[in-house]
């Protein structure tokens, strides 16, 4: 079956690309997910828009993508959240939240699809994330989680 994706799918494409999946893997995963559509002519002509929104949140080019790396890894980020006794977080840092944190300290505007959180962020402290900023270029920025 062939699908528009509309969000990024790891392994599979990014948004506006047109991929030939198994039938069942569209109509039971990515489809009800909302991560694609059914490919037809008039769903092709949407796929120049996805393209376009796609392009305005990316990262304009390699050199771009290591100024930014460079500012992200030069500092470290303080995040502010509530929390209990004893350090202890309500529920978990979201990535919506490192993405403002993320802004609010270098000024560029990062989106919160491209971090990458291994294990969720549950107490206060330092901790490590990964940011996907290019294909190419990753960076690995320092988070201090503190209450607020």
């Amino acid at each position: 079956m062939k699908l528009i994706l509309t969000q990024e799918v790891t392994g599979l494409g990014a948004p506006g690309d047109v991929v030939e999946v198994k039938n069942g893997y569209a109509r039971n995963y990515l489809v009800p997910r909302g991560l694609g559509i059914r490919w037809t002519r008039g769903a092709e002509k949407t796929v120049e828009s996805i393209k376009t929104a796609r392009n305005a949140r990316a990262v304009r080019d390699h050199d771009h993508a290591e100024q930014i790396k460079a500012k992200l890894e030069a500092q470290t980020v303080n995040v502010q959240v509530r929390s209990g006794a004893g350090g202890r977080l309500f529920g978990a840092v979201t990535v919506a939240e490192i993405a403002g944190a993320l802004a609010e300290a270098s000024g560029e505007q990062v989106d919160k699809r491209t971090i990458v959180v291994t294990n969720p962020i549950k107490s206060l402290g330092a901790h490590q994330v990964a940011v996907k900023l290019h294909d190419e270029v990753s960076a690995s920025v320092a988070l201090n989680v503190v209450p607020a």
